[in-house]
């Protein structure tokens, strides 16, 4: 029996709409907010309200592109959490009014779950590379920063993670006191490529297990800046090439060793990344570099699926939909939630 699933993402800034049939991504529409680059940072009211004007034609175009008819649809999945609470309820507001006028189910989608999961969409004419079960899983992104043990579709398992900021937010916060726009991740790996990685050195953490931590790396950077500042009031304009490209290998390199370290313990060589800082491009040399030297056999999102997207929401809610695991018209969303 085919399946046919439209996704609906809206946890932040970014609108996206994407319909998966059998797997196969037929289309995945993203409508971005420029809006909140004046204010360095997504300003939670502004983005509900560009949601509400971007989700009728972002869905419309997704089901164009997709050349299917609604009627062709078994479900529609959402994000329900976590993620900004007013951006989340135009997504499941509009899930809802649309599976009601359908009469098809809905299906609720862990917004984390979605972001590992879209190692399995498949693309047209791309053979099929997903993972094998168990696999490690490093999510990073502006919020979040785990290492998650991967059993199956529905049985996933934090075993790692930061307690206090994320990798992304590492990037972007110290991306800002360079004076960088935002979002600032994507402006350090650019700048990185053309500066020496070990022209400076800053703080790295010692948690135990599995755990991240960079509060006290953005305050080491914070300190590097401060004190060089004194003696060279020009010093990060002269030096910014060679800050970013330090400070993003200290961070590739944290998120690395603890990553090697679970890999190690419990016997995993199946080892994939996932989110927004999956982009970066460190982070990928690493994860290459990591599979030639340790034997891993690695899974590296296309670009197009590090960032917040409706097809990840799809897949997931493909998986679910062969469980028949649907929710009511009751569903609520919520702004916290773990990814068990």
């Amino acid at each position: 029996m085919t399946v046919t699933i439209l996704g609906i993402e809206s946890s932040c800034d970014d609108t996206s709409a994407a319909v998966i049939r059998d797997r196969v991504m037929l289309s995945n529409v993203i409508a971005g907010q420029a809006v909140h680059e004046a204010y360095g940072g997504v300003v939670p009211e502004l983005a509900s309200r560009a949601h509400q004007q971007n989700i009728i034609p972002v869905v419309a175009e997704a089901m164009k592109r997709a050349g299917i008819d609604a009627s062709e649809l078994n479900a529609i999945a959402f994000t329900r959490g976590p993620g900004l609470m007013g951006s989340l309820l135009v997504g499941v507001s509009f899930a809802k009014g649309l599976a009601a006028s359908l009469n098809i189910p809905m299906i609720d989608v862990n917004h984390l779950q979605a972001h590992v999961l879209a190692h399995f969409i498949r693309t047209p004419g791309e053979p099929d590379a997903a993972p094998s079960f168990p696999f490690l899983c490093l999510l990073v992104s502006g919020g979040n920063s785990q290492i998650i043990r991967v059993n199956g579709y529905d049985r996933m398992q934090v075993i790692g993670q930061t307690i206090d900021d994320a990798a992304g937010e590492a990037f972007d916060k110290c991306a800002k006191v360079m004076g960088l726009p935002y979002p600032g991740g994507p402006w350090v790996n650019r700048l990185a490529a053309g500066g020496n990685p070990k022209a400076f050195t800053f703080s790295k953490p010692h948690i135990p297990d599995y755990d991240y931590s960079f509060s006290g790396l953005k305050t080491s950077f914070l300190y590097t800046l401060r004190d060089r500042l004194k003696e060279d009031a020009d010093f990060i304009g002269n030096n910014k090439a060679d800050l970013c490209a330090s400070l993003q290998l200290t961070i590739v390199d944290i998120l690395m060793s603890k990553l090697l370290k679970a890999s190690n313990d419990l016997g995993i060589k199946e080892v994939a990344v996932a989110g927004g800082v999956s982009a970066n491009t460190a982070l990928r040399d690493a994860f290459h570099d990591y599979a030639r030297r340790y034997g891993w056999t690695i899974h590296i999102p296309p670009f197009a699926f590090t960032t917040d997207n409706a097809a990840m929401v799809a897949i997931t809610g493909y998986f679910k939909y062969q469980k028949k695991d649907f929710c009511s018209m009751a569903a609520v969303p919520f702004s916290r939630v773990t990814i068990e």
